[in-house]
């Protein structure tokens, strides 16, 4: 299989695939949150942001903190920092420069599945209509939910309008050099977000062979055709957990949530954990120089492995090894040329 190297850096990634002013969705469902994008993000000061994020934890934080996010699309935000202090997103909103538009985990993975699909807008449950969720307005005003005539029972049915972001980030267990990433664990809305939107970016803990892709094509969440670029980027969603290679850094959060108990301290970490890094090699560097390395080993995720599948089939495809049609003796280029000649129903008989 020949197709493009899309590996580069993570600076790389950011720096030519996501613009000010553009939308943005994290693919990762509270587990890999691609905290190394994330950073980069920060650390390359992109502005003018609209975020998707389904269940918001310090990903979305730590963007309105960093001044990359004006709008925030999202069904759930976890308040760091504890009930006093509140979270920056608060912060942001109560102050004017955050707008939020809040949907329910069904409403909001309605939305990026529509965008997946190619559908305009998705059919979501009547009983949203009694709720704040559908009353509150944020930013997309009346284009937030529709109502439709139901063409079976005449019935009113809302409707949620099909997101498409321009950029997703993800983080996954491994990918090959073309883009084929491979996924294992809660997926939540992780395959929708990245099928929803224009452009992928991809992080991996290891890049592997694509034979190894091709023996477990069902881990597979997304083709390499519809990714842009690949980062090798190991401990890329740390301190969140990754099954198989990490657990959650419990030490890491706890410094996190103790620096959200205010801007100051949250700007401290910033200065400290993001601008004063240039990458993740770095980060982690850095890490180990604060917390030790025995700190860090301990989150390595202990084995546990499944059963193999057997895939095998009689032949494994309609080419011989010598790239002739077994059903026509010719090559690809050979078909190309009797199919521009006969058409493209081509008798075999």
């Amino acid at each position: 299989m020949h197709e493009e190297n899309k590996v580069m850096t993570a600076r790389d990634a950011i720096a030519r695939f996501l613009h000010d002013g553009d939308s943005l969705i994290v693919g990762n469902y509270t587990e890999g949150i691609p905290y190394s994008l994330i950073f980069e993000i920060i650390r390359q000061k992109k502005r003018g942001l609209t975020y998707y994020s389904q269940s918001g934890t310090a990903d979305a934080e730590f963007l309105v903190a960093g001044d990359c996010v004006e709008k925030l699309c999202s069904a759930f935000i976890h308040k760091w920092g504890g009930r006093d202090a509140g979270s920056m997103v608060e912060r942001y909103q109560r102050a004017g420069k955050l707008e939020v538009e809040d949907y329910t985990n069904f409403t909001y993975n309605a939305r990026i599945a529509a965008g997946a699909y190619g559908y305009e807008l998705m059919p979501v449950l009547p009983s949203i209509m009694d709720s704040d969720v559908f009353r509150v307005r944020g930013f997309m005003g009346e284009d937030k939910f529709g109502v439709i005539k139901s063409p079976f029972s005449g019935n009113d049915i809302p409707v949620v309008p099909a997101a498409n972001p321009d950029v997703c980030i993800l983080h996954v267990q491994r990918a090959d050099v073309n883009g084929n990433a491979q996924h294992w664990g809660g997926l939540g809305s992780t395959v929708h977000a990245c099928l929803a939107s224009k452009k992928i970016i991809v992080s991996c803990e290891e890049i592997v062979d694509y034979d190894i892709i091709k023996s477990s094509p069902h881990l597979t969440i997304v083709p390499g055709f519809r990714v842009n670029a690949v980062i090798e980027e190991p401990y890329g969603c740390h301190p969140a957990e990754l099954p198989g290679y990490r657990n959650v850094d419990y030490a890491m959060m706890m410094l996190i949530n103790a620096a959200m108990c205010s801007e100051a301290g949250l700007s401290s970490m910033f200065d400290e954990w993001i601008y004063g890094l240039p990458d993740r090699v770095a980060y982690i560097q850095h890490y180990v120089q604060v917390f030790g390395q025995r700190s860090l080993n301990s989150y390595n995720a202990k084995s546990y492995y499944s059963a193999p599948a057997n895939y095998g089939v009689a032949f494994e495809s309609g080419w011989d090894a010598n790239g002739l049609s077994l059903k026509l003796g010719i090559n690809m280029k050979e078909l190309e040329k009797l199919i521009e000649e006969k058409g493209e129903l081509v008798d075999v008989k």
